[in-house]
């Protein structure tokens, strides 16, 4: 036997023997267990070739999917509002939508911006343009910081 024929030899016999699993063969006579319909069923379109309905299909009747009922509502003026929390911000010294946008606090597609929470401070903060609650008003002047709506 030449080098050749043995390489030939060694990579037709090569199997995982882990992952490969004898695949039924179906439909190939009536000892074989699934032979003559070949575990499809008598008649009807799913016993056809390439007979097969989409998902959710139900025959013709209203599928269940559009039985029930339709809920809730995303408002498209409101989807530019962010609320953002006084500690993410806590140590920038001055909090406009710009500074926001560029510490990626906050995305480009923000108009609105509403920062609220009861926390103390640690350093001085210039706020300009965004609003605040009572709170994080309450909390800023204390640390002796503006705001500017």
């Amino acid at each position: 036997m030449s080098e050749t024929e043995k390489k030939e030899l060694a990579l037709n016999s090569l199997s995982n023997e882990a992952t490969s699993k004898d695949r039924k063969r179906v439909g190939r006579g009536i000892g074989s267990g699934t032979g003559k319909t070949a575990g499809r069923g008598h008649k009807g379109q799913k016993s056809r070739s390439g007979g097969s309905v989409r998902l959710g299909f139900e025959g013709g009747q209203m599928p269940l999917q559009q039985r029930l009922p339709k809920f809730g509502f995303s408002s498209r003026k409101n989807n530019h509002l962010k609320e953002v929390n006084l500690r993410t911000i806590d140590g920038m010294e001055k909090v406009t939508l710009e500074t926001l946008i560029d510490n990626k606090v906050i995305g480009k597609s923000i108009k609105k911006v509403k920062i609220f929470g009861d926390f103390e401070v640690s350093s001085k903060m210039n706020i300009e343009g965004i609003k605040v609650t009572k709170g994080a008003k309450a909390s800023i002047e204390k640390a002796g910081g503006s705001i500017k709506e």
